[in-house]
């Protein structure tokens, strides 16, 4: 059977609301269950989670901390090809992501006033790496190597276990390889309620990061309101490719099955200025869809998908700009050109070689991004998301004869006279001194 696809043929401007809108789930029946976990987590702690990992990952279990043994057991059940992959996967991305430390420099903004930041890693940070059909490992990579980078003291990774009770051994070794120590088996609504309230067992993070199903992105933002920070708001996945009539047809529909795999949900989008382009990713999306292990999700999530065709690369980046994908690949002749257009995409694939999965995996750049449009004001996870900033601010009698002057008329303006006062006392002061 043939997957259903949404085709536009040279839209114009008013249909791009039409052609970006992301697909729409109910969520009101959603929000209160999860409302309900996040509630029973808070009051019960261990033992709800346990009750909660019984119900939904059919795990019964005795403990909740993944041990030094389950650790080392791991390590003997991933092939030394795996192995070897993770390693030059987090070699790249610990790469990447150290470049990424600096430190401000001290600003002179006046004589006698001197100004300065620090990044401060974040004491307690929580990482959620799903399980569910494809446990992500590479997410591991991902969070954790720049948790550990940035010296947070505290990482806590949670992830759901198998029907067994363990954790599946490649997420283990990642762990291991990026440096976390403390992996706890709680998937779900109950892991982040654990991460965000604390548990007997599970500590209490001041941000937490990662992906997960529709259940986890919603009870992200339900502790977000007033326990917890957390990395974005996220949904589904999602890919825009651009490509002109020079692109290779089936790197282009690799691409678009490449994020239609994730789930039901997620959404594919092509925009292409030829329709004979058009046509033959369409044939190539047909012959490698029979090739997929998860062909069913994919043809189900090519139900959300968009295949536009527009009349020139200016459309194209302008559309691209405005549907602001979690993932741009631009596959055409010009894209050195076109790459100074974007403004709004998660992460940008260059080139008819860049494929997404290499973003996903090994090239050392970070897949934790924004979706469903939030790319317009959100990036993607980097070292500075494990950081929170503090100013730092001195003062020398130079600089209170400089600036006092201003503060005090500025907050005599503003009717605040205490603090007019607490310059005038010591611009009082030098003048008593001199």
């Amino acid at each position: 059977m043939q997957p259903i696809m949404n085709i536009y043929q040279y839209p114009e401007t008013k249909q791009w609301a039409e052609i970006c809108r992301r697909p729409h789930l109910d969520y009101t029946q959603l929000n209160s269950t999860v409302a309900g976990i996040l509630s029973d987590v808070r009051q019960r702690g261990d033992e709800a989670v346990r009750q909660y990992e019984a119900q939904f990952d059919h795990a019964e279990l005795e403990q909740l901390a993944v041990s030094k043994e389950e650790f080392d057991e791991a390590e003997s059940q991933v092939s030394s090809e795996l192995k070897d992959a993770i390693r030059l996967a987090w070699q790249n991305i610990y790469t990447f992501h150290s470049a990424q430390l600096h430190t401000a420099d001290d600003v002179l903004v006046q004589p006698g006033v001197r100004c300065w930041q620090r990044l401060m890693p974040i004491d307690k940070v929580g990482l959620y790496v799903p399980g569910g059909t494809a446990p992500l490992f590479s997410t591991v990579l991902m969070l954790a190597t720049p948790a550990v980078i940035a010296g947070c003291p505290e990482v806590v990774l949670c992830t759901p276990p198998m029907r067994d009770g363990r954790v599946n051994a490649a997420v283990l070794v990642a762990a291991r390889q990026a440096g976390v120590k403390h992996v706890y088996k709680v998937g779900g609504v109950q892991a982040i309620g654990a991460m965000a309230y604390g548990t007997e067992t599970v500590p209490k993070v001041y941000k937490i990061f990662g992906p997960g199903n529709q259940y986890v992105m919603a009870a992200k933002q339900q502790v977000s309101l007033a326990d917890v920070a957390i990395d974005m708001p996220a949904g589904p996945s999602e890919v825009c490719v651009i490509a002109d009539a020079h692109a290779n047809a089936a790197f282009v529909a690799a691409d678009l099955l490449s994020q239609a795999e994730h789930g039901i949900d997620s959404q594919v989008m092509l925009i292409t200025t030829s329709e004979d382009m058009l046509t033959l990713v369409r044939r190539e999306i047909d012959r490698q869809i029979e090739q997929l292990p998860r062909k069913e999700i994919a043809r189900q999530s090519l139900g959300n998908s968009r295949l536009v065709v527009v009349s020139n690369s200016q459309q194209a980046i302008d559309l691209a700009n405005t549907y602001a994908p979690e993932h741009l690949i631009l596959q055409t002749d010009d894209y050195h050109q076109l790459v100074w257009q974007v403004r709004n995409a998660g992460s940008v694939f260059l080139g008819p070689w860049a494929t997404e999965s290499a973003g996903d995996y090994a090239s050392g750049t970070n897949h934790t991004l924004p979706t469903h449009g939030h790319a317009v004001s959100y990036g993607g996870v980097a070292l500075d998301s494990f950081c929170h900033r503090v100013t730092f601010q001195e003062l020398h009698p130079e600089g209170i004869e400089k600036i006092g002057p201003a503060v005090v008329a500025m907050a005599e303006a503003e009717g605040l006279e205490a603090h007019a006062q607490a310059m005038r006392v010591r611009m009082e002061e030098l003048r008593a001194e001199n």
